[in-house]
Order: C-alpha cells, then structure tokens, then sequence
C-alpha cells in the first residue's frame, strides 16, 4: 500500500507533468511539458531519498533537476528540501540559482533575502533589497519597502540591518513620492535597534516629505511607545486632517493608557466623523461613552457598530469578539436603566461559545436582580464541563453572584464543597477566607489564610488579606506589618498591597508616612477603597477640603463600594 508520503511526491509530479495540458483549452492537444523520462526519474529518486532522510542527495537532484527543466517549482523544491534538513548553505545556493535564471522573480528574491537574513550575512542583503524595490512599481512599491522591517525583525544586529537598509533605499529617502515610506522604514529599524533619537530624526525627515504619511504616523506610535517627545507633535501634524481611522483609534489607546480619556474620546468622535463606516471607531467610542456614563450616546454609538458590522462580511473571529463586547454593554446599560429584559435580550443575541460562561453569569446577575436566585444558580451550575478547569471557573462564579447578592452563608458552603473537591486549589480556599471574613469568623479566616501561606508560601494575596485584616482591626501591628511587607517583596509595587501598608502605618499613628504611601497608590491606580482610605488619613490630618474632594473621587469610580460608603458614613459625609 502505497504511504500517503508516496502519494504526496506521485501528486506533485503529476501536478508538474500536466501543467501545460491543463493550461491549453480543452479543444486543443496536450503541449508536451518537457519532462522527459529521465528527467521524471530523476525527480522520483530525489523524492524517495527525501523520504528516506537523504536530504543530501535529495537536494543535489533536485536542484540538477530545476537547472535541466527551468522550472522555478522545482528550485522552490530544492530550496524547502535544504532548509527542512537545516542546510541553510545549501538553501542559499539553490536561491541563488533561482534567482540567476529568473532574474525578475519576486518569489526567488523574497527567498533568497530570507535565507541570507537567517545566516546573519546582512551585509549581503542589500541587493535582494534592491531588486524587490525595482520590481515593485507604483503603490506597490510603497508596500515593499512597509515590509521590509518585517524581514529583519528576528536579524541578530539590528545595527547591521539599519545600516544595510539606509543603502539599499538610498534613492527612495530623497523621492518624494516614496520618501515618507522609506524614512519611516528606516525609522522603525532605529527603533529596533535601540536608536530612538535616530528614528525621530527618521520621522521628522519623512514628515518633511509629507506630514499627512500613514507610515510617518505609525512611526510616530512607535516612537510614543519608546517615551520620545518627537512623538505627540509628529502625531498632532498628521492627525490635524482626516487620518487613517486605524491609526486614530490606536492614538486614542496610548492616551487611554496616559490618564487622558477625555483627548482619547475626541479621536474616537473624529475617527467616526471622518470613516462614519469604520465600525470599530464606533465600538471603542461606544465603550468609552459608557465608562463615562453618557448611557444615551453610548447606545447609539454601540447600535451603529453592531449595523455596520452584521451588514458586511469580516473576520468571524474578530467580528463576534466585538459583537459580544457590544451586546454586554447595551445589556449593561438596559439594566442601569431598570429594564431586566431588554438587559437579558441583548445576551442572548450573543452567538459566542468561548464566552459561554462570561454571558450566562451575566444573564444569572439580572435574575438575581429579579429575586430569581435559584433559576440564577441553576443557569450556572448546568454548564457543561468540556475542559479541565471549567467546573473551577463555574464554582468562581456562582461564588462571585451570591457574593454581590451578599448571601454568604451560601458562598461559603459552596466553597467548602468546592475545597473538598479540590483540596490543592489555593485560590478556592482564599476565597473561602475572603467570605468568612464576611460573615464575621475571624479565627477560621486566619486559619484558612495561614493554611494557604504554608501551602503556597508564594502567595502574595493571602499575607495582604492576613496583614490587612490585623491592621483593620488594630491587632498585632507589627506581625501585619511584617505580612504585608511580605507580600509587597512577592509584587513589588501593587497599589492595592500598597494601600494595606498604609493602612498599617495610619493604625500606628504614623500619618505622613500613610499619607504617603496611600497618595502614591491612589496615582498608580485610583480605586474607590484606596480613595476612602486616603480620605480618612486626610481627614486625620486637618485636611477635610482634600478628603471630602478624594471621596467624591471614589464615588465617581465606584459608588457602590462599601469600604468608601462606610467611611463616609461614619464622618457624616455622605
């Protein structure tokens, strides 16, 4: 019987034997392929020796064979036999005779570029270059040099790879027509190299060309991403006329991730004003209406997505990813508006099996709502199982639903079942620390949190919890002290471990070192908890304008926090 490898190699040289009868019309004789006997036996030996783990050999016949027919399918052949077998010597040689019998082939080109990027010679890159640059013509020239810091994304010498590039688009840096593609090019090269002063000169160069360049302004992001000031003026220039809407959503991302939503919120308007028929545009100006509470632009921004998006043709993956994100947020903002419903009609337009579980626990939050918590439970606990971890994360969630209802008690026996049935399951006996805690059995919390630490002495989380719950209660300060301290050496920097240190220092009567710590955590990361918490030690310290300004703060971010609600209640601030 025939191996399917066998079939594999008869397949590809009857493929080449009937090249020329499948190319002439039906009506017409077969034209003679010019694959004589020999040359077909040639080929079949070559084959079987590949086969047999004779690369060597394989190889040699194949490229005779490529010579002999002038065939650019067999050198395609005699090049991926060489660098299946590692032999990248030999693969360049193959390339290189590919590409002196078919000088204008970009196929032979490409490879033979790939091939000696691969061995590191870059030095010997510059002509492949410029052949590529040559064979392209119009837009598609544009396209080649875009793609050529590609190429040498995994070169060893970033530094080498830059220098050869500058002198294969030697002509294209002073063009104007190409000018902008090749700075920016040359730029991005810089800025794999390390050069972020080089690359601004790049784009500044290439903006010179033309300020409205998609490829300077992509630049531009780079050089926002590497901290360089060249960055927001570059960007300023290009975005002051209708841009690319791709490169105004990913500006409105770096300005998200700068604190500076409120500019970030203008370019997602532009960018829908400017591509109305850009549908992420309308997504991410959607969410971002939605994080500011404007519930009624917000749905109208997300309605305009989802028409544009279920009226064309787009990647599925993509396009049910931001259907889904749509959906939530329409269904969000339907049960802010007390309209149960409509909230969980919105679901259930969702189509998403990755997302099964995320969409029914929301479904299950909006019947609890309704006082429907046992059909809420129910929509839970009959997901089926299909992966090793789904029956974990099924119980995280049916926890997380009792948990925001405050029930407990409930909460904790399904946690108490749950750490039966995955006794090694450090974070579900956290968990079950967390909401005893809750229902006020302190002695079995710290049981179970130092359960954990011997356990798991990695833990960060459980010495916080430990640390912080001492501190809360003005117990064992210094023990707190040295848990949480423990905890800060495991995550360096987390504001919300920053935050129990503080807390410690504020019970210890230790204020200016509180306030401290407490304002450097609220910087890195405003949370309405850290906002009570550093309200209070501004309040302790004859500050009530600030405290009273930070608590309203917290509000904004979350008014439903108990730790803030509380502490405002027990200064009389509501």
């Amino acid at each position: 019987m025939s191996s399917p490898k066998r079939l594999a190699t008869l397949s590809l040289l009857i493929s080449l034997v009937c090249t020329a009868v499948a190319a002439a019309p039906p009506e017409e004789a077969p034209a003679d392929s010019g694959l004589g006997g020999e040359l077909f036996y040639q080929l079949l030996v070559g084959e079987i020796s590949a086969q047999n783990g004779d690369a060597a050999s394989a190889y040699s016949l194949m490229l005779d064979a490529a010579r002999k027919a002038n065939s650019e399918q067999l050198f395609e052949r005699a090049v991926t036999l060489a660098l299946g077998a590692r032999s990248g010597e030999s693969a360049l040689s193959a390339a290189q005779a590919w590409v002196h019998i078919f000088p204008t082939s970009q196929q032979a080109n490409r490879y033979q570029l790939q091939i000696l990027i691969g061995l590191n010679k870059i030095s010997e890159t510059v002509e492949p270059l410029k052949r590529a640059l040559a064979q392209a013509k119009g837009s598609a020239r544009i396209a080649v040099i875009g793609q050529i810091p590609r190429y040498f994304a995994r070169a060893t010498d970033k530094k080498q790879a830059t220098v050869a590039v500058e002198h294969a688009l030697t002509a294209e840096l002073s063009d104007a027509t190409v000018g902008p593609a090749a700075w920016a090019t040359l730029g991005t090269l810089r800025l794999m190299a390390g050069d972020v002063e080089g690359a601004a000169n790049a784009a500044r160069r290439g903006a010179a060309f033309n300020t409205h360049s998609d490829e300077v302004a992509a630049l531009a992001l780079g050089l926002w991403d590497a901290k360089s000031p060249a960055a927001e003026a570059l960007l300023q220039h290009y975005l002051a006329r209708k841009a690319s809407p791709e490169i105004r959503l990913a500006y409105a991302q770096r300005l998200l991730g700068a604190q500076r939503g409120a500019d970030a919120y203008e370019q997602t308007v532009k960018a829908t004003q400017e591509s109305a028929d850009y549908a992420d545009a309308w997504l991410v100006r959607g969410s971002l209406e939605f994080q500011d509470k404007k519930n009624d632009a917000a749905q109208t921004s997300l309605q305009k997505y989802i028409a544009l998006r279920t009226s064309t043709e787009a990647d599925a993956a993509d396009n049910q990813r931001g259907l889904t994100q749509a959906y939530v947020l329409l269904s969000q903002i339907a049960e802010q508006a007390h309209q149960p419903a409509e909230a969980l009609a919105f679901l259930q337009r969702i189509d998403s099996t990755q997302d099964t579980l995320q969409i029914q626990s929301r479904k299950a939050a909006i019947l609890a709502q309704q006082g429907k918590m046992a059909e809420a439970r129910a929509l839970i606990r009959e997901l089926p199982e299909q992966q090793a971890d789904d029956a974990r994360l099924k119980i995280s969630a049916e926890v997380q639903l009792l948990r925001d209802n405050k029930q407990y008690a409930q909460a904790y026996a399904v946690l108490a079942e749950a750490v039966q049935r995955f006794p090694d399951d450090a974070d579900l006996k956290y968990d079950q620390a967390m909401v005893a805690e809750k229902l006020g059995r302190l002695p079995e919390m710290e049981r179970l949190l130092r359960e954990v630490i011997a356990a798991k002495p990695d833990y960060q989380h459980a010495y916080n919890a430990l640390g912080y719950s001492l501190a809360d209660r003005n117990l064992r300060l210094p023990e707190a002290r040295s848990l949480i301290r423990k905890a800060l050496e495991l995550t360096p920097d987390d504001p919300f471990i920053m935050d129990s240190l503080a807390w410690v220092e504020f019970r210890s009567g230790n204020l200016a070192e509180a306030l401290r710590v407490l304002t450097r955590a609220y910087t890195a990361r405003p949370d309405a908890e850290i906002a009570a918490h550093l309200g209070e030690v501004l309040w302790a310290l004859e500050r009530r304008d600030d405290a009273r300004k930070t608590w309203k703060e917290g509000l904004a971010l979350n008014p439903n926090n108990e730790t803030l609600l509380d502490t405002m209640r027990r200064f009389n601030k509501p």
